[in-house]
């Protein structure tokens, strides 16, 4: 058990070295805040410092700490409390289904649940997958995602979370949470936080890629823009309740995502008032008593780095605990924290131990797989967790959908004579559904990118099987050519076709995988395998061709969009197991298209700004990326920059057509804000320390090879932990107040859930009255953006959205709240909130550039 006792010094040495090297900065923030079970949290609370109490020192670091590797069934577990009847926690990904398992559902990516602007299917979806998880014995569930936000339309996860908004992804992340933990399982807001691209997030990934670098790369970040675009969807998170939030690989302001006080002391637990614990993501850890002091309160999935056997927690904790380094109140905070999560969401009602390896399939194996240690048992029992979800998944799929254009040759009538099927994108990945590891390659239909972000298919319907299924019911003839290079096996097929329908893609996913050159990010926003010549071939050759897009975010159209054979096409995004079908219903207008865009296609990459940064830029050190651009991401940038889009966000057609009219302000009473003052109560502590020869390893313990364990090797703590530092004056390398438990000043901004309370005071009702005027029933996405006026801010920014279905002709008044926080800006010298004197004005329409009502708003405080 290496490592740990001095960690802190890293801190202190990398704000000299920045001042040094004059870059970004992130300021310390101690001590870390103690949980206080305020709001919704105090029955979980109190339960939880019950049964903490009763704990002994390593009793608590084993709730900390994972067990390593591969050591047990799931991606990561906890240590266990057998004696208090606390079993080991199960994590597991991914933020779209269960991975490494069997029998369990392919959902819908995150980017999907975006482009259906749903709160109720984005709750469906979370609630799905939630008791999936539980049927499969997994304690949390390792998403939703809103980190990647996506800065940049290339990166390689974006497709995890839902939009370059922090309003639409903020919505959807809350309601995702909520589905997930009201099936009894702890739902993870992650990568927290500016976790913006895939390129030198690890150093392993990089060197994998032939690059030389000593640090991941730093994402630096003024506080207003971290504010008002990346932090506001997790505030969101903590609103509705998060268990965990998961702290990102890279640096922020050059400091490490899971040691940055800055963000994990000060915005997540002081500001946002956070109750859950926070999880390093996988070989995150760059620390133990740094990250600790830091705010984070588990690593995963608990070695240093894969099967080292060495852990920054574990032994570790407890020796910084014994001698002073850490305070106890911090380690007792961390094990409340944790066990508050499990109370809140009920898993103590729920809990059973996995019932699947995530690395076999086989029915028997040994208890620590990758050790070949334990006894011989059944790890897989087979168990079927698909309930009735493929229906939920299906309507997901159809309704993300985003008709793009529509020259009337949709919806289609059944009644197709000749009907031809063209693209790879159509057809099965020849290897199997489940052919690639983590789906880690480009054949076949595209239904979700690849990474930890990935499930294993249960099946996959793809658009070939669907579509030749309707053809034959209307006694037409299909033909189908799925190889993207067969060029004039496509123009002679798409000849003879009445309608031909081509399936494009484009690909992405996490940073450890490759594909065609594509390291995680695209490499490109171009479309995959041929693409491009594949559309070209069959529009010049058929004078009704519609295309339909599977991509993990927006890819340049301009050679096709506007070629007048092309009469239809449509987005489809990354839509799970269902994929074929919910793109028939779409087709053959059993379902009327209801999707809006999540994000903007621009006419080039250069559109959108923020290049990725893809080499190294500081020679071996740490590469950097700066975010000049500040809050100007996406809609926001096109807007500033007088860029007119192909498609801009929120665009999407329908089958049918909605008027708008009859715009109204109301303004609401509420309370004036006033800045929270005071302090906390101090540190409190549970149950007692003991001497060193309490946390010796058990006699006649059997010790599994690279498992981590809370135990310590000796009384001399220096031998126990090889540390050569430990003779060193410890208090010398802690930050300034890291260890001081005394009640804090509150900060001004915070106060409840997602900080100050009186943020989400409602001050205006805005209503509009939407009417369908066409003649099918139909869905539209009424969305209110507001102008706050200020000479540096965007043109329109999102506050609002609903989902409507009207019948044809109907007529509906659709409201809409502005809260304090809707209307605010982040003051950086006030660090606060404030409401700026400049006019704010309200639009609401179909589209961030359709925009046809408007009105201005009273002043406001």
């Amino acid at each position: 058990m290496k490592l740990g006792l001095l960690e802190a010094a890293v801190l202190t040495a990398a704000s000299v070295a920045n001042a040094q090297d004059d870059l970004a900065y992130s300021p310390p923030y101690y001590p870390s805040p103690w949980s206080t079970g305020q709001g919704e949290w105090a029955e979980a609370y109190n339960r939880a410092v019950e049964i903490v109490s009763q704990m002994t020192l390593d009793e608590k670091v084993n709730l900390t700490s994972g067990t390593g590797w591969q050591l047990e069934r799931c991606v990561g577990q906890t240590g266990s409390v057998p004696r208090l009847g606390v079993g080991s926690l199960c994590l597991q990904d991914s933020p779209l289904g269960i991975r490494f398992s069997d029998y369990n559902s392919a959902f819908p990516a995150g980017v999907n649940v975006a482009a259906t602007w749903d709160r109720q299917l984005a709750y469906l979806r979370g609630q799905a997958m939630g008791e999936e998880f539980s049927d499969k014995g997994i304690d949390v569930l390792l998403g939703p995602v809103a980190g990647p936000l996506g800065r940049h339309p290339d990166g390689g996860r974006n497709w995890e979370g839902f939009a370059p908004d922090p309003v639409l992804s903020g919505v959807l992340f809350a309601e995702s949470i909520k589905g997930i933990q009201d099936a009894g399982v702890i739902a993870t807001a992650k990568h927290y936080l500016v976790n913006e691209q895939e390129h030198f997030r690890q150093i392993p990934d990089a060197i994998a890629f032939g690059y030389n670098i000593s640090d991941a790369l730093s994402e630096n970040v003024d506080d207003k823009t971290l504010h008002e675009l990346y932090l506001w969807p997790f505030a969101d998170a903590v609103r509705a309740g998060v268990g965990a939030v998961m702290c990102s690989y890279q640096q922020i302001n050059n400091s490490y995502g899971c040691q940055n006080s800055h963000l994990l002391n000060k915005l997540l637990k002081a500001e946002l008032g956070y109750q859950g614990f926070v999880m390093s993501d996988w070989q995150a850890t760059h620390s133990g008593v740094g990250a600790a002091l830091a705010g984070m309160d588990m690593t995963m999935p608990g070695d240093t780095l894969f099967n080292t056997g060495a852990s920054f927690f574990g032994g570790n904790l407890t020796i910084g605990v014994l001698n002073g380094t850490i305070p106890q109140w911090r380690v007792d905070d961390m094990a409340v924290r944790i066990m508050a999560a499990f109370y809140k969401v009920g898993r103590d009602k729920l809990y059973t131990p996995p019932n699947f390896s995530s690395w076999t399939r086989e029915e028997k194996g040994f208890d620590h797989f990758v050790v070949s240690e334990g006894d011989y048992v059944t790890v897989n029992e087979f168990v079927d967790v698909q309930r009735d979800h493929a229906s939920v998944i299906r309507r997901i799929g159809a309704d993300s959908i985003v008709l793009l254009k529509n020259e009337g040759s949709l919806p289609l009538n059944g009644k197709e004579r000749n009907v031809a099927v063209l693209g790879d994108d159509a057809g099965s990945n020849p290897w199997g559904a489940n052919g690639c590891d983590d789906r880690g390659c480009a054949q076949g239909t595209l239904a979700m990118g690849w990474g930890s972000g990935t499930a294993e298919y249960p099946y996959l319907i793809t658009p070939e099987q669907a579509i030749q299924q309707e053809v034959l019911k209307g006694r037409g003839s299909v033909f189908a050519v799925t190889d993207n290079w067969a060029l004039d096996k496509i123009e002679a097929t798409a000849a003879r076709s009445t309608v031909s329908l081509v399936f494009v893609n484009a690909g992405a996913g996490e940073g450890y995988i490759e594909v065609d050159g594509n390291e995680g990010d695209r490499k490109n926003l171009t479309l995959w395998k041929n693409g491009d010549n594949v559309i070209k071939a069959t529009a010049s050759n058929c004078n009704n061709t519609i295309v339909v897009i599977h991509s993990v975010g927006p890819v340049l159209v301009d050679q096709f969009h506007d070629h007048p054979n092309v009469t239809a096409i449509l987005w489809a995004g990354l839509p799970g197991q269902e994929s074929g079908n919910s793109i028939a219903d779409v087709l053959y207008g059993r379902v009327n298209p209801g999707g809006k865009t999540p994000f903007t296609w621009g006419k080039s990459r250069a559109a959108y700004g923020a290049p990725l940064v893809d080499e190294p830029n500081r020679g071996t050190g740490p590469p950097q990326t700066d975010h000049t651009e500040g809050i100007f991401i996406d809609y926001r940038h096109f807007d500033k920059t007088n860029q007119t889009p192909i498609y801009e966000f929120g665009y999407g057609l329908s089958y049918t057509n909605f008027k708008y009219s009859s715009l109204t302000v109301q303004r609401l009473n509420a309370s004036e804000y006033v800045p929270t003052t005071g302090q906390t109560r101090a540190a409190p502590t549970f149950g007692s320390i003991s001497d060193a020869a309490s946390y010796l390893f058990p006699e006649g313990l059997k010790k599994i090879t690279e498992f981590i364990y809370p135990w310590i090797n000796s009384t001399d703590l220096e031998a126990s932990s090889g540390d050569a530092n430990y003779g060193w004056e410890h208090s010398k390398y802690i930050p300034e107040g890291a260890r001081d438990g005394s009640p804090q000043d509150l900060l001004p901004s915070s106060g409840g859930a997602g900080g100050n309370p009186r943020l989400y005071d409602e001050l205006f009702r805005i209503t509009a009255t939407i009417r369908n005027t066409g003649s099918v029933y139909g869905s539209e996405v009424p969305q209110l953006y507001v102008s706050l006026g200020g000479p540096n801010e965007p043109k329109v920014v999102l506050r609002g959205f609903d989902k409507l279905d009207l019948q044809a002709g109907e007529e509906r008044v659709w409201s809409a709240t502005l809260t304090r926080r809707d209307l605010s800006n982040w003051d950086v010298e006030q660090d606060d909130w404030v409401i700026t004197p400049y006019p704010k004005r309200v639009f609401v329409g179909s589209s961030s550039r359709k925009l046809s009502l408007k009105a201005s708003l009273p002043t406001v405080q």
